[in-house]
C-alpha cells in the first residue's frame, strides 16, 4: 500500500482544509496519508514515503514563500526524491499579480528532485470552491493512478 506525506502552510484556514480534501480522495483509493503542518516537518520526512505533497499559501504583493516555509523549500531542493511522486495545491489572491506562485515554486523544486508529477498542480483563490474542490480531487485521483494496477 502506498504512502502519502501532506506537508501544508496555512494561514487562514484555506490550505489546510485543501489537505484534508485531497487526503480523504487519497484514502479513497486505500492509499495511507499522514498530514502534517509544515512547522512540524523536515523536508527529509519525504524520504520515507512514495507520494510527497505540499500545500502552501502564498504570501505578500510579491508573491513570496511564506516565512515558515522558506527553510523547508530550501532542504527539499537538497533531496533526491527520484521513484516519488509529487503533487502541489495552495491558496492565493488573484487580486495579486503573482497568484499562487508557492505552488509554482515547490512544483519547481520537486522537478530538480528527481519526482514524477502525479497530476496538475491546483491553485485556487482563497478558499475552495466547488470547481476547485473537484480539481483537488482529480489531483489526488491522478496521484493515485501511478499506485493503482
Amino acid at each position: 500500500m502506498a504512502e502519502a506525506l501532506i506537508v501544508f502552510a496555512s494561514l487562514t484556514g484555506n490550505t489546510e482544509e485543501m489537505a484534508d480534501i485531497v487526503a480523504e480522495r487519497l484514502e479513497e483509493h486505500d492509499i495511507n496519508v499522514e498530514i502534517v503542518d509544515c512547522m512540524q516537518a523536515d523536508a527529509h520526512d519525504f524520504l520515507d514515503y512514495d507520494i510527497c505533497i505540499i500545500g502552501s499559501y502564498t504570501y505578500g504583493v510579491d508573491g513570496v514563500l511564506p516565512d515558515e516555509m522558506i527553510d523547508f523549500h530550501e532542504e527539499l531542493g537538497e533531496l533526491d526524491l527520484t521513484g516519488k511522486v509529487f503533487g502541489v495545491f495552495g491558496s492565493g489572491d488573484d487580486f495579486y499579480d503573482y497568484f499562487c506562485a508557492a505552488v509554482d515554486f515547490f512544483e519547481n523544486q520537486f522537478v530538480a528532485t528527481g519526482a514524477t508529477k502525479g497530476g496538475e498542480s491546483v491553485k485556487v483563490n482563497l478558499n475552495a470552491e466547488d470547481e476547485d474542490i473537484e480539481n483537488l480531487n482529480a489531483l489526488a485521483d491522478a496521484i493515485a493512478s501511478h499506485f493503482e494496477s
